[in-house]
């Protein structure tokens, strides 16, 4: 696999925020959205073994982990990696940019599947596959990252016309999360709206 980093952090987005997880940021991503704060990762990265991979996330002593990227459904490995971790009894939440088929990453035990819908603000939303939306389980998650009244409009009309899992509506970084916040309210919205933790506590540092 084509990895950028493996590092050690508190999860910042997603069903397990707050927990300590163990990263693994794989290389390459095929969408460039407009807001990424991930940039570092569209590199070719280092070129590493699933075994010596599952060492280095064994050795942070964790019981959850986060494929992430770039994008992680670029790598043929993953299913071999999410096979291992899951065999040690780690948990693991891949985060995809939701334009991949994400069948490969189900029915591997103890996975969860984050797929993003891009909106308008992005401007990728023409690479949204979906196709991915009925095949996600309820365990699974739907990210929206919203940057304004438009791309909040779009998400809503997502949320209303597709059955979906748990949802999350998540402010660009620098945006105002409380206007975002208003609008679910005033709109009733069964969608969980959260910051990045991480960036809360450490700010906008790669690694954390």
């Amino acid at each position: 696999m084509r990895i950028i980093e493996i590092f050690h952090s508190v999860q910042g987005e997603g069903p397990w925020t707050g927990l300590r997880t163990s990263f693994v940021r794989t290389a390459r991503c095929n969408l460039r959205c407009t807001w990424c704060d991930t940039t570092y990762s569209f590199g070719p990265g280092t070129e590493r073994t699933v075994p010596s991979i599952l060492r280095e996330v064994r050795g942070h002593r964790t019981k959850y982990a986060c494929l992430t990227g770039g994008e992680p459904l670029l790598q043929r490995e993953a299913p071999e990696l999410l096979r291992a971790l899951s065999s040690r009894g780690i948990r693991t939440v891949v985060e995809t940019g939701g334009s991949l088929d994400i069948t490969p990453m189900l029915g591997i035990g103890e996975v969860i599947v984050s797929v993003d819908v891009k909106c308008p603000g992005s401007k990728m939303q023409a690479h949204n596959r979906w196709e991915n939306l009925p095949l996600l389980r309820d365990t699974d998650v739907v990210k929206f990252v919203i940057g304004d009244r438009a791309d909040y409009l779009y998400a809503r009309r997502v949320v209303q016309k597709h059955p979906l899992p748990q949802v999350v509506f998540q402010p660009v970084w620098g945006t105002d999360a409380g206007r975002l916040a208003d609008w679910v309210l005033s709109d009733r919205l069964d969608v969980r709206v959260m910051v990045q933790e991480h960036k809360v506590l450490w700010g906008d540092v790669p690694g954390r």
